[in-house]
């Protein structure tokens, strides 16, 4: 069966993730499913940044860090520390956050 042909026949987008990246373990489904992470991270920010009403430059100087760190972040293009993490929505945007571990 073509892998198009698959991903029409199934129930649920779990499927569609084991057909279009491996089975949860496997190297390409961890790489999927760490990249999906850092996208979720760098859109939050981003949506947290602008319903704050900040620029860049502006959070970046409320946290201590350059613009295009944020920028970066922002982009998906670099790591984050857990505790820069916690600076940036914590101090720099007001907000809380937990992390979950499972």
């Amino acid at each position: 069966m073509k892998k198009n042909e698959a991903i029409r026949n199934t129930k649920n987008f779990d499927e569609i993730l084991d057909i279009q990246y491996g089975r949860i373990g496997t190297k390409k489904r961890d790489e999927f499913e760490e990249n999906a992470q850092y996208f979720v991270i760098s859109e939050t920010l981003k949506s947290a940044r602008k319903e704050a009403n900040m620029t860049q430059e502006q959070l970046a100087d409320k946290v201590g860090t350059k613009k295009s760190y944020i920028s970066r972040l922002e982009n998906g293009k670099c790591d984050i520390q857990l505790s820069t993490l916690y600076r940036i929505f914590e101090q720099g945007l007001g907000r809380r956050i937990s992390l979950i571990i499972w």
